[in-house]
């Protein structure tokens, strides 16, 4: 047994071991737990949550199910994922319209909603940004509502595109003060590529001074290899989460979530051709050595002493450069061709993600005689990262947020309607720590035919503390207050309104003395600083029908505050001067629907939403964009034994600061480079310069298909087993921005069996079935011409869990 293994029994032992002595704490009523297998058994085999029935108060707060709510939203359930094998972000596109994620260097830390980054929320409360820091664990949730569009005014400033609210499997604690014995589960998986995955979980009533409680506890540890080089996954995850009664009217729900993981990125593939999309051809050879002092890595001032962009330099036309542009440093050795691999990508034997996020919650609930629901939340958010790319790519964040909000909520009933009313005021305070080292990023120099040497390997400012090109420093602090109103009349309409008003105070500091071309003498004075009070206005107004035949027609207008931080979170201090804070535009307008007793739901919706702030953006996290499109779900609980789902998106969305600028700026590709006689000419180098842009067609985002169609089905033999399977179908579409590089149309499709013997489950699921060949772009908007994630083969992955 490798220490590998060892090291995961041992753990996995501790975890049961522990799990198992909690679960003999409590006594329990046989009688009680036949009920409970009884109506987990008939949620399993009916429509495994897939109906919106339930309310859903991560959108508005009112205890409205999808049906009822104006927006496009997607629930998946716990009982989905289990039986559909879901693990990470990337799948959910089966599942929801609108969320088809881009590669963020193959790391699934957020979802694209409606073609832009999303943001992530725990609880119904809003998580430090996470565009590709670590991958969401979405397996440990016991649900993921994922709502399409910007935030809700009592939720504070947030993206344009949407977000992904998490409930983490620890929450069933709220359930747990109810039950009169402690469940749990074990769980084992694995698959290809040495994936091994061990979790952990029980939860049940307990009691404190007299008093009724509840508690859940989950633990998962992952020590899995990688389908690609150089790569693998290490974490570990726990949840705790505590609620109890303390009086008739006081009531708390406490808990939270350490999660550590180890990892690292994965760029794809270099040296991007269509050929190479194609056929597979790559181009091979070594680039020239400029290891100078022979340290075995090039560092800045190495690479300064060379002309690796060619003899115009920086930001030329695409078109303009061409062989007379090359210089001799630029141009490989040995050059040849091959036939590469979908694992042979851009990682290298000592890159790495790590990251350690703690998540924590304190929420109150008071309940007056006269009818007021007074609920505090309190919320801790914290990541320390770090993000190391031999080929020259290196960050760190170690940044936190802290939020209260306070909500009063009433109901009242006159004759013929029903009002709802929440007043919430507010406080986020956000403390970052970032820095960049991203001067001298070269994808091309590394054959990738052969190991990272130092012909590629770039002196990293993490690991010298020095020569980074941002190291910012700073905290804001949102104070917000927001209010909303939801009006229904028993005769069908209903009437939401919303407005919130946010001032935030940003200081920030960019630590000079640490910057790439900084004095050597290490002056720690050498600093600049500024600071801003951002303001502005949102609101929400939604008006919507429902039907006695089941439709229900709604229409959306909103603008809702965006607040423009970085990937650390960081809000810089070039950025601060320029502007952090914008207003995004929402409009939607659609038809739900709910037929055959509530078997059968639909929901198609139209929408425009825009964010126009050419100056606060971000690239990474938060662009100037226009996004439009159709979003159409549909489930269907046919009988007791089939259950089917089906999407279909079709999306565009536009740059605007490309389209307003004439151009976009981004790392040229070979195939953008039309006047170069050869790309082996300027492999050793990096050619930026602009992408111009003759029309609005022209600033499409590229990396979106346009159109992409799902269809999901599982069926129960009612005698333990099930089957399953899904089928995703993507229109081709752009490598990047300047539309050289075409990623062809595909057609994914999983299938598994499920076998449930009530005290145990297992399961069996192929992945890529028909092994399809595609791609996913990466980082279209920058990188989009020199690397693409080539995506995974045929693989499988089994699980078996056992229920006390």
């Amino acid at each position: 047994m490798t220490l590998r293994n060892y090291k995961t029994t041992y753990l996995a032992s501790a975890i049961a071991l522990g799990l198992s002595l909690t679960s003999n704490v409590f006594a329990a009523d046989e009688e009680t737990k036949k009920v409970d297998e009884n109506i987990e058994k008939i949620e399993v085999r009916g429509s495994l949550g897939s109906l919106p029935g339930q309310a859903v108060e991560s959108v508005f707060g009112f205890g409205e199910s999808i049906l009822e709510t104006p927006r496009s939203v997607s629930t998946i359930s716990n009982q989905q994922m289990e039986r559909f094998a879901i693990t990470d972000l990337d799948e959910l596109v089966a599942f929801s319209p609108g969320t088809f994620t881009q590669s963020f260097f193959g790391v699934a830390g957020s979802l694209d909603v409606r073609g832009t980054p999303g943001e992530n929320y725990f609880r119904g409360v809003k998580r430090l940004d996470n565009p590709g820091n670590f991958p969401t664990p979405i397996g440990a949730s016991s649900s993921v509502d994922i709502v399409r569009g910007p935030a809700s005014p009592i939720h504070g400033p947030s993206k344009i595109g949407g977000y992904l609210n998490f409930t983490p499997k620890s929450s069933r604690a709220t359930g747990g003060q109810y039950l009169d014995e402690n469940k749990g589960e074990f769980s084992i998986t694995t698959g290809s590529w040495d994936k091994s995955v061990i979790t952990a979980e029980v939860g049940g009533p307990a009691k404190i001074a007299g008093k009724e409680m509840g508690f859940y506890l989950y633990g998962e540890i992952e020590n899995s290899g990688s389908f690609y080089d150089n790569s693998g996954t290490d974490q570990t995850i726990f949840q705790a989460s505590f609620n109890g009664d303390i009086t008739d009217n006081f009531r708390f729900e406490v808990g939270g979530m350490y999660h550590k993981y180890d990892g690292n990125q994965v760029a794809g593939w270099n040296r991007l051709t269509q050929d190479l999309i194609d056929n597979g051809t790559y181009t091979t050879g070594t680039s020239k050595p400029l290891d100078t002092n022979g340290d075995g890595s090039i560092s800045h001032q190495e690479y300064g002493a060379v002309n690796l962009a060619g003899n115009s330099f920086f930001y030329v036309p695409a078109t303009s450069f061409n062989d007379a542009e090359v210089t001799e440093a630029m141009m490989l050795e040995n050059v040849g061709t091959a036939t590469l691999s979908h694992n042979q990508v851009l990682t290298a034997a000592d890159d790495q993600l790590a990251n350690i996020a703690t998540t924590l919650y304190l929420d109150m609930f008071y309940y007056t005689d006269s009818g007021w629901e007074i609920k505090n939340q309190l919320f801790y958010d914290a990541y320390d990262n770090i993000n190391e790319n031999a080929y020259g790519f290196a960050q760190k964040h170690d940044s936190y947020v802290v939020e209260n909000k306070l909500v009063f909520s009433n109901e009242y009933e006159f004759d013929s309607l029903i009002a709802q009313v929440q007043i919430s005021p507010s406080v986020r305070y956000t403390n970052f720590k970032h820095a960049d080292d991203f001067t001298n990023e070269y994808f091309n120099r590394r054959d990738l035919t052969m190991p990272s040497t130092a012909l590629d390997r770039r002196l990293l400012a993490t690991r010298i503390d020095k020569d980074y090109d941002n190291y910012d420093i700073g905290s804001y602090t949102d104070y917000g207050i927001a209010a909303m109103s939801n009006l229904s009349w028993d005769w069908g309409l209903n009437v939401l309104l919303g407005l919130r008003y946010d001032t935030i105070d940003i200081d920030s500091t960019s630590l000079d003395y640490k910057l790439l071309g900084s004095a050597d003498s290490y002056d720690t004075s050498d600093v600049s600083k500024a600071s801003k009070t951002e303001d502005g206005v949102s609101w929400n107004t939604s008006i919507s029908y429902k039907s006695d035949f089941g439709l229900v027609p709604y229409i959306t207008l909103a603008e809702q505050g965006t607040l423009v931080a970085g990937q650390g979170a960081e809000i810089g201090v070039a950025q601060l001067e320029s502007g952090a804070f914008d207003v995004s535009k929402l409009t939607e307008y659609g038809v739900k629907g709910s037929f055959l007793d509530d078997s059968l739901y639909f929901a198609l919706s139209f929408y425009e939403q825009e964010r126009t702030d050419f100056n606060a953006q971000s690239i990474t996290t938060n662009a100037t964009t226009r996004n439009e499109g159709t979003e159409f779900e549909l489930r269907w609980v046919f009988n007791e034994q089939l259950v089917l789902s089906a999407g279909y998106t079709n999306l565009k969305v536009y740059n605007l600061t490309a389209i307003q600028d004439g151009s976009q700026f981004g790392f040229l590709g070979a195939e953008d480079l039309v006047n170069l006689s050869d790309p082996a000419l300027i492999y050793g180098g990096n050619v930026i310069g602009l992408t111009l842009v003759g029309d609005e067609e022209g600033g499409r985002k590229a990396g979106m298909p346009e159109d992409i169609y799902s269809v999901t089905a599982t069926y129960d033999f009612q005698n333990g087993f099930a089957a399953n399977a899904s089928v995703v179908n993507a229109s081709s579409t752009y490598s990047g921005f300047s539309q050289a590089v075409e990623l062809p149309s595909y057609t994914l499709m999983n299938a598994g069996v499920f076998y449930d013997a009530e005290t145990w489950t297992a399961s069996f699921t192929v992945k890529n079935l028909t092994d399809e060949k595609y791609y996913r772009a990466n980082f279209p908007d920058l990188f989009g011409g020199q690397v693409v994630l080539p995506e995974l083969p045929r693989h499988v992955q089994a699980k078996f869990s056992y229920k006390f």
